[in-house]
């Protein structure tokens, strides 16, 4: 039986106010009138936007990635609260053990979606090949790695996206390695220089991991990773809580990256109140919207997509270009026709907000699951 959103659409082509019709967990068709966003706003009624994609989130709802397979599914579930319906559930740097562990537990959620949650596309492997000397909140877990080991890595769980830093020796190579078996790689976490940066690009890292972050900065005389990025990048992940990047970064990142995306870097502490949660094998505290380490250090954040979206708004992006940013620029990062986009066909993943742009509905695959703040359906 279909079912029937009704609203302002956001289409691949443009607004169509009007229905959007889906059965079985996809699209079938949507039917109006096709409007400008102006036009859209100067009449009150919903925005259904595509499902918001976020692809580094380390926990939620107080569970984090890291701790098992009950985890995943409430931090799904915390997610699609808020409008996110597919994620990746993102590691951290940890003995190989433990990595192997929270994979295997991992792996079944990656194969069904968790229901009342979002799908969860895979896995960001985010360490441990990363720069001992840029780990910002991982811990102390850093090595080099070997394409034998990836590989046994994805074998229990599937691996969509992996950080590395390609300034550490070997890793340049592996990232050719990495782009010939079809794994998606990001530079991040890195000491490296502008070159490092130039030169990871050239051997197929498609961007960076929350560009800004755990990275050498942009200086006029060493323009650094950051640098590189702003220079070079087509895509880069990027953190708009507007608390890891200045909303002025935030503006030079967007002239500068055609396909600047959003993630949330969320942690256990998002949608939480204030107190301390796990990140790994560290405890942080929330308090005063962050998310931090004893010393003071930013260990993930808070944040949410729909708020993510809001920001991008408030910094004055059209509906139209935050929602890109906050899902099909994921999708198209991942190489997904199906998902980030509402048009026949697709997965019926979306998200339905009001005129203050906080979040109504959610749909993921077909399923409705409630907001945060309201009953189930």
């Amino acid at each position: 039986m279909q079912q029937v959103i009704e609203g302002c659409i956001l289409t691949p082509a443009g607004f169509v106010r009007g229905r959007l019709h889906h059965a079985q967990g996809r699209v079938v068709e949507v039917q109006g009138q096709a409007v400008t966003e102006a036009e859209a706003a100067a009449t009150p009624g919903p925005w259904v936007l595509p499902g918001f994609i976020d692809l580094h989130v380390h926990g939620g709802g107080g569970h984090d990635t890291m701790a098992g397979a009950e985890a995943v599914a409430h931090i799904a579930h915390t997610h699609a609260q808020h409008g996110t319906t597919a994620l990746l559930a993102t590691t951290m740097t940890a003995p190989r053990e433990e990595i192997e562990a929270a994979l295997r537990d991992l792996a079944p959620a990656c194969a069904q979606r968790p229901a009342g949650g979002a799908a969860v596309l895979g896995v960001h492997l985010e360490g441990p090949y990363l720069s001992p000397q840029r780990l910002g909140a991982q811990p102390d877990f850093a090595c080099a790695a070997r394409l034998e080991d990836v590989l046994a890595l994805h074998a229990l769980a599937p691996l969509r996206l992996i950080t590395i830093a390609p300034e550490v020796p070997g890793h340049l190579e592996l990232i050719v390695a990495l782009r010939a078996h079809g794994f998606v790689v990001q530079i991040g976490h890195s000491a490296g220089s502008y070159e490092d940066g130039v030169a990871a690009l050239a051997a197929g890292a498609s961007g960076f991991t929350h560009l800004f972050n755990a990275m050498t900065g942009l200086h006029h005389r060493e323009p650094g990773m950051a640098g590189a990025a702003l220079a070079h990048a087509r895509r880069a992940e990027v953190i708009p809580d507007l608390l890891h990047v200045h909303p002025g970064a935030l503006r030079v990142a967007l002239r500068c990256i055609p396909q600047l995306y959003c993630v949330t870097d969320s942690t256990a502490a998002a949608g939480m109140p204030d107190g301390e949660y796990r990140l790994g094998r560290h405890t942080v505290t929330k308090c005063l919207g962050g998310v931090r380490l004893a010393d003071g250090t930013l260990a993930g954040s808070t944040l949410t997509m729909d708020q993510a979206l809001r920001n991008l708004v408030g910094l004055g992006l059209s509906l139209a270009e935050a929602s890109r940013r906050c899902a099909t620029i994921a999708a198209q990062h991942l190489e997904l026709n199906d998902r980030g986009q509402l048009c026949p066909g697709a997965w019926a993943d979306v998200v339905v907000l009001d005129e203050q742009l906080h979040v109504q509905q959610v749909w993921a695959e077909g399923e409705q699951i409630a907001p945060a703040g309201q009953a189930a359906p």
